[in-house]
């Protein structure tokens, strides 16, 4: 009777999953409304307070953002979904560049331009913001 009883409880847990979400949650068509050539105002109108800024030859805004599921209450979280949303400025703090970055097949992927970025410092402070780390051989953590 007792397996029984248990048996019924832990069934039950199986529908069960709860999602996160932490920092920057972007709202549906908000990039769109970022053109090339807008002044970093209209982008703190439109976006809001970045993550974090960076200082690039000019300023680039990191809008940063995780998801994590679980699929019971005492199961721990694991991450689903990361991602920085970079809005680069050139010297007169105009945007030159919108880039959507996440990981894709275990490495970092802009999903605005469809690229995986090239080596160098750019790289490696996206890696770091998403939690991969460079290898010289070609493949992410």
């Amino acid at each position: 009777m007792l397996a029984a009883a248990a048996a019924l409880t832990l069934s039950g847990c199986g529908g069960f999953s709860e999602s996160f979400q932490r920092g920057y949650v972007i709202q549906q068509g908000a990039l769109e409304q970022v053109p090339i050539g807008a002044s970093q105002e209209q982008v703190l109108i439109v976006l809001g307070t970045p993550s974090t800024v960076a200082t690039l030859n000019g300023d680039v805004f990191y809008y940063i953002s995780q998801k994590t599921e679980r699929g019971a209450a005492f199961m721990p979280q694991e991450v689903v979904d990361q991602r920085v949303i970079a809005v680069y400025f050139d010297k007169d703090r105009k945007v030159v560049r919108l880039a959507n970055y996440g990981m894709k097949d275990g490495r970092v992927f802009d999903f605005v331009s469809q690229t995986t970025p090239t080596g160098g410092r750019e790289r490696s402070i996206i890696g770091g913001l998403l939690g991969a780390t460079f290898n010289p051989f070609g493949t992410s953590n």
